[in-house]
């Protein structure tokens, strides 16, 4: 067998469980060759154990397994029966393409569904979608931003223009600092609503409407907190 690629030690951590020893070794060599760590398992009961000793960035589960089943296995994972975190992300893979399997997997929390035979390329592809969302690139982190002659500390909740300090509630800091974690980029009125709270888009309306005539020239006609129509505000910060 060809020896393992050497990886960086942040190389994602997959783990294939299918009783088909030569796809085991098939997919672990070439998803190894493309940039992956791969632990293997023959059946439900080895990738327990794998489960309960290492941490994995992925599980490609095959369905068709004698005994437990992959469906058996992830509905055990979702549930938290294993060591693995319960939202790890899983790929199922079988060989019967009936719909019924395909909506199971997905009840079940499955991320994805893979008929064989399958083209490698394709498997390649659906991971690197899956890892994607699952693993998010980490964003910059915004301590503070500028928008007109105000300046607004996230850590601090504090806005001030110049040198005085904006008086605002503590709902209004909440607002601002959700808007200001991503300036530019619209947030929709859930995401403002209190939690535990009232989400009642006219209540978010009326607490927008507060704060902007804090911080704007004319809040009839903002600059600044400007309005996304029918889906929320977004913050105009300068650059």
């Amino acid at each position: 067998m060809t020896p393992a690629k050497a990886l960086p030690d942040d190389a994602h951590h997959l783990l294939v469980v299918d009783d088909d020893r030569v796809i085991r070794q098939t997919l672990a060599r070439y998803l190894n060759n493309n940039g992956y760590r791969v632990t293997t398992a023959e059946h439900a009961g080895a990738a327990r154990a794998r489960l309960d000793a290492l941490t994995f960035d992925l599980l490609i589960l095959d369905v068709m397994m004698p005994g437990e089943t992959g469906f058996d296995l992830a509905r055990a994972i979702r549930a938290g029966k294993t060591e693995q975190a319960p939202a790890v992300p899983i790929l199922m893979l079988t060989a019967r393409s009936e719909p019924s399997d395909r909506i199971t997997g997905l009840e079940i929390g499955a991320d994805d569904y893979l008929p064989k035979p399958f083209e490698p390329r394709e498997l390649l592809l659906r991971i690197g979608g899956i890892l994607r969302r699952a693993l998010p690139t980490p964003q910059p982190v915004v301590e503070s931003v500028r928008f007109g002659d105000f300046h607004f500390h996230l850590g601090r909740l504090e806005l001030r223009r110049g040198e005085e300090v904006i008086r605002l509630t503590d709902r209004e800091k909440e607002m601002l600092r959700v808007l200001a974690v991503k300036p530019g980029e619209t947030v929709p009125r859930f995401d403002l609503a209190a939690p535990g709270g009232d989400i009642n888009e006219r209540t978010v309306d009326v607490q927008v409407n507060r704060l902007r005539r804090k911080i704007e020239v004319n809040p009839a006609n903002p600059v600044y907190l400007q309005t996304v129509r029918g889906i929320g505000y977004r913050l105009i910060a300068a650059p």
